[in-house]
């Protein structure tokens, strides 16, 4: 019997000092920001998934596994997370992290400049083959 009276005053003291709901004003730096959703799942074969959701909209999510290239073994990952900026803009960036590098992509990161249409001609020339002698008769060579 005590023990259920022991639960009930848990529960109770446990939905009473729960937030109602989350704040509608902007969070100050200041501000502890509550965590509203989180998952961590590590696998014995090195595989791993993770996400969390902060109550300020702050969203990541990632997985990953074991791979390996030539004779070294390394973790490859893919994921994404976004967030409200400063300025109030949503930013969201996804990713991709191998042995070819961090590879981000989001509509707000820069661009490089596209590529020249004669420049791509010559590279879309090159690709077919390699030039002879015959092709680059005519042209300058060192």
């Amino acid at each position: 019997m005590t023990w259920i009276i022991i639960l009930l005053v848990s529960l109770v003291a446990t939905a009473w000092a729960a937030p109602a709901e989350l704040p509608a004003a902007p969070l100050t730096k200041s501000q502890q920001i509550p965590i509203v959703s989180l998952e961590n799942n590590v696998n014995f074969d090195g595989s791993y998934k993770y996400s969390f959701e902060g109550g300020d909209g702050t969203r990541a999510i990632q997985e990953g596994s074991l791979k390996q290239v030539g004779q070294d073994v390394g973790e490859s990952a893919q994921g994404s997370y976004s967030y409200v900026g400063d300025d109030g803009r949503n930013y969201a960036i996804s990713y991709t992290a191998d042995e070819n590098g961090y590879r981000p992509q989001g509509d707000h990161l820069p661009q490089p400049p596209p590529i020249p249409e004669e420049i791509a001609k010559s590279l879309a020339f090159l690709a077919t083959k390699a030039p002879t002698k015959e092709d680059l008769e005519g042209q300058y060579t060192p």
